[in-house]
C-alpha cells in the first residue's frame, strides 16, 4: 500500500517498466523496474485494478517525452525544470544536448534513492538534483529565484504533481514561477472534477491512507492558470492520445461510441477531462 506521497513515484516507475519491455514500446525505460522496486510492485498489485491504469500512466509519459524534445529541439528550451521529479529518468534516458541544464526538485529521500541508484550511469547533459520541499514558500521561492537566472528560456515541469495539491497550493506555485521572465513554459498534465470524482471511488482510500490524496481538477480548466500570468499553449487529450499511439483503456469502443451521439460541446468536455497541458507566461508569443 501507498504509505508517502514519494510511493507514487514507484507506482508510476512499475507502468513505465511494463511499457518498457514490450516489443513495440512507445519509449525505453532501462532503469524503471530497478527503480520502482518490489516495493512499487506491491503497490501496484494493492491497488484496485493496479494494472488497468497503466495505459494513462504510458501515455503520459509518452506524449511528455514529445513535448519536452520539441520544446527543447525547436523553440530553444535551454533549461528543464522538473518539480517533484520522483524517480523520472528522462535525464538519461532522453537523447538531450549535453548543454542543457536539468535541474529534478523534490524531497530528499526520493532524491537520493534515485542518484545513489543511478549512481553508475551518466546523465547526458548537464544535471543536478535539489531537494526542497515545494509547500514551503520561502524555500521555493528561493530556489526559483536561484533557478531563474540559471537559463535563459526553461521549461518547468510538473508530472503528476498538481493533482496532489489544493488549488490555493497550485495558485501559489503558478504566481512565484510566473514571476521570473526566464520561466517560458509549464508542462503538467490536468484533469477536471468528473475524472478526480472517479479517481477518487477508485483509488481515493488508498491514497488518503498514504497521505496523498486527490485534490487538484479545476472546473475551468487551464483558465485557472490566467490570473497567475501563465495561459494556454497547446493541450494534448489523454483520450485522443491513447488512440494515436494504440495504448487505449479498456473498454474504449464505448466511449468512441457515445462521442458520436453527444452534442460537440459535451464531446469537447469528453475529451478535456484529461490531458497533458503546456502553458506559457501570459506575456511571451513563441
Amino acid at each position: 500500500m501507498i504509505e508517502n506521497i514519494s510511493d507514487t513515484a514507484r507506482w508510476v516507475a512499475v507502468y513505465r517498466a511494463m511499457e518498457s519491455e514490450r516489443p513495440d514500446a512507445l519509449f525505453r525505460d532501462k532503469y524503471a523496474r530497478k527503480l520502482a522496486g518490489p516495493r512499487g510492485e506491491q503497490i501496484v498489485t494493492a491497488m484496485h485494478r493496479g494494472r488497468d491504469a497503466a495505459w494513462a500512466m504510458i501515455v503520459r509519459t509518452a506524449v511528455f517525452d514529445d513535448i519536452i524534445m520539441t520544446m527543447i529541439t525547436e523553440h530553444g528550451a535551454d533549461m528543464v525544470v522538473n518539480l517533484a521529479a520522483g524517480l523520472d529518468t528522462r535525464p538519461w534516458r532522453l537523447s538531450l544536448p549535453p548543454t542543457l541544464r536539468w535541474a529534478d526538485v523534490d524531497l530528499p529521500e526520493i532524491l537520493v534513492y534515485k542518484t545513489e541508484s543511478l549512481t553508475h550511469e551518466w546523465p547526458r547533459c548537464r544535471y543536478e538534483a535539489l531537494p526542497a520541499d515545494l509547500t514551503n514558500e520561502a524555500t521555493r521561492r528561493a530556489l526559483f529565484t536561484r533557478l531563474a537566472t540559471e537559463g535563459k528560456k526553461i521549461l518547468v515541469i510538473t508530472e503528476g504533481l498538481l493533482i496532489y495539491l489544493t488549488p490555493t497550493q497550485v495558485g501559489e506555485i503558478a504566481r512565484d514561477l510566473a514571476r521570473h521572465p526566464s520561466m517560458h513554459w509549464w508542462l503538467t498534465d490536468i484533469a477536471n472534477p468528473r475524472l478526480l470524482a472517479w479517481m477518487k471511488r477508485s483509488w481515493g482510500k488508498t491514497l488518503e491512507k498514504g497521505n496523498a490524496p486527490f485534490l487538484f481538477a479545476p472546473e475551468e480548466g487551464s483558465a485557472f492558470f490566467h490570473k497567475f500570468g501563465w495561459k494556454e499553449h497547446t493541450f494534448r487529450s489523454t483520450m485522443l492520445e491513447s488512440r494515436r499511439l494504440k495504448r487505449e483503456m479498456r473498454g474504449a469502443w464505448f466511449w468512441r461510441l457515445v462521442e458520436r451521439f453527444v452534442p460537440a460541446k459535451r464531446r469537447e468536455e469528453m475529451l478535456r477531462m484529461s490531458g497533458i497541458l503546456l502553458l506559457e507566461r501570459g506575456d511571451t508569443s513563441d
